[in-house]
């Protein structure tokens, strides 16, 4: 009986020692929880190189549309395809021009019997001039022939006009490259009976390839003509570049607006490609931050940022640009307190203690733009 009383004693006192550990390591928990170490850097306004990023089709400098200026005539010859590049000035299709030769032929006899009339004319109002002088010819007969060498001369301009028409036509009748390019579109064969205003090719003048890439309105401000930029394809590399324009509308349902980019040498790209271009917009004011700090957290970009209360919020922010050390960001105020090391481990509104603060995240030089404080 003794013995089980013992037995009791004993096993209450371990109950009693059991809970007390057992309080004690739950207090120590819940203290080193509350005081979870983290290091912080505060936000800085410093003026970093900015790369805008933006996506678009490839599209033709200036594209122009080569028709036919006369029409009803047979295509006999077509002598450039696709892919081709002309000098301006060169043949590219030549239509039946045989009933035009005809006519040239017919003209240019018509000028002949013109001039010939003429040259009649000019020496009949001679000589009625002369005997009206002699007195022996009446005014009438001396209005007569001014009237009919003005006729003759008036003929000679007629027929010399339709001699030149016909000229023209013979002309037109061999297609030329209106300019120098690249044939990009052919539309007619031979034997086919061309229409007058019938397009039968479309060429890129120059050659010359550009971007029209599409940048958010929010960046679009920061683009001028002229600034470098890299264009790149998935499937033909890359190719240098620089801002050609920019447009000044923005898209109301999108909220972009157009740079185009002119290719410095079109490559392997061809009109209608997607393609990426990166533009150097050169150095901008930003807000910094040591990059260990920016997490992501359900898709976005954020920063633990610490509050009067020793607690640490999540903050969403867009990513501008980023280094090894540095990220630029926006949706951040210059001056706030973020945490750096440690935040990987934070939940929003985590109470931690601040230890050994990181470096600020200011550039290495300081800009010269701003003077030393005295």
């Amino acid at each position: 009986m003794i013995t089980m009383t013992r037995a009791a004693l004993m096993v209450s006192a371990a109950l009693v020692l059991g809970s007390c550990g057992g309080g004690d390591k739950a207090k120590t928990d819940e203290t080193h929880a509350a005081s979870q170490t983290v290091t912080v850097a505060t936000a800085a306004l410093t003026s970093q190189p900015r790369i805008v990023t933006a996506s678009g089709s490839v599209t033709a400098w200036e594209e122009v549309p080569v028709g036919a200026e006369v029409g009803g005539l047979t295509a006999t010859a077509v002598l450039v395809d696709e892919g081709s590049y002309v000098r301006q000035g060169q043949p590219l299709v030549q239509l039946n021009d045989a009933l035009l030769r005809a006519q040239l032929r017919q003209q240019q006899a018509q000028v002949q019997t013109s001039e010939a009339n003429a040259a009649r004319d000019d020496a009949a109002l001679a000589r009625a001039q002369e005997l009206k002088e002699r007195g022996f010819l009446s005014q009438a007969s001396l209005d007569t022939a001014l009237a009919n060498q003005r006729a003759s001369a008036a003929g000679v301009a007629a027929s010399r006009a339709a001699l030149s028409e016909t000229q023209t036509r013979l002309s037109q009748a061999t297609l030329r490259a209106p300019v120098s390019g690249l044939i990009i579109s052919r539309s007619v064969t031979k034997g086919q009976i061309v229409a007058a205003g019938t397009e039968m090719f479309r060429m890129v003048r120059d050659g010359r390839l550009e971007l029209d890439a599409q940048v958010p309105e929010t960046e679009l401000a920061l683009i001028r003509a002229g600034q470098p930029a890299t264009v790149s394809s998935d499937q033909v590399g890359q190719t240098t570049g620089s801002v050609r324009i920019v447009t000044p509308e923005v898209d109301p349902q999108s909220r972009l607006g157009i740079a185009r980019v002119a290719l410095s040498g079109a490559g392997g790209f061809r009109p209608g490609m997607f393609a990426r271009a990166q533009i150097d917009v050169g150095s901008q004011p930003t807000i910094t931050v040591p990059t260990p700090a920016v997490l992501y957290r359900e898709n976005r970009a954020g920063v633990f940022v610490m509050g009067a209360d020793s607690r640490a919020r999540f903050q969403p922010v867009t990513v501008l640009s980023r280094t090894g050390d540095l990220t630029s960001v926006s949706g951040l105020e210059a001056g706030t307190r973020v945490v750096v090391e440690g935040a990987g481990f934070l939940g929003d509104g985590d109470k931690v203690a601040i230890g050994t603060p990181a470096p600020a995240a200011v550039p290495a030089a300081v800009p010269a733009a701003a003077p030393a404080a005295r």
